[in-house]
């Protein structure tokens, strides 16, 4: 079993910047994919961006590529994404998740999800 945590949303102005954070349990860290996205209200949930377990693939959304970066520590147990260049539309709770091995950019695929993480753009 995974457990994630986020942490790092927040408001934010556009054209301003934050980074999230997802802290993940155990010691199988290493060997999985780790996937961010987002859900705002009345909205479907939405692919932002995934990671491969040894960092060296990413994917990206259309609407984030270029302005999102997504990393992972895993000595400690941790991917993030920076966020520049914000947008009112990208006001969403954001959410981690996690699975065995390959990427992906569809939620179904994914097994273990964190609380989330509130980011709110002003315009």
């Amino acid at each position: 079993q995974v457990q994630l945590v986020e942490s790092g949303g927040g408001l934010v102005q556009a054209g301003g910047s934050l980074r999230l954070s997802c802290a993940a349990s155990g010691r199988t860290f290493n060997n999985r994919a780790m996937g961010w996205f987002r859900q705002a209200p009345g909205k479907e949930r939405e692919f932002v961006a995934a990671i491969s377990w040894s960092g060296g693939s990413t994917y990206y959304a259309d609407s984030v590529k270029g302005r999102f970066t997504i990393s992972r520590d895993n000595a400690k147990n941790t991917v993030y994404v920076q966020m520049n260049n914000l947008k009112p539309e990208d006001t969403a709770v954001y959410y981690c998740a996690a699975r065995w091995l390959v990427i992906s950019t569809l939620a179904h695929e994914y097994d273990y999800w964190g609380q989330g993480t509130q980011v709110t753009v002003s315009s």
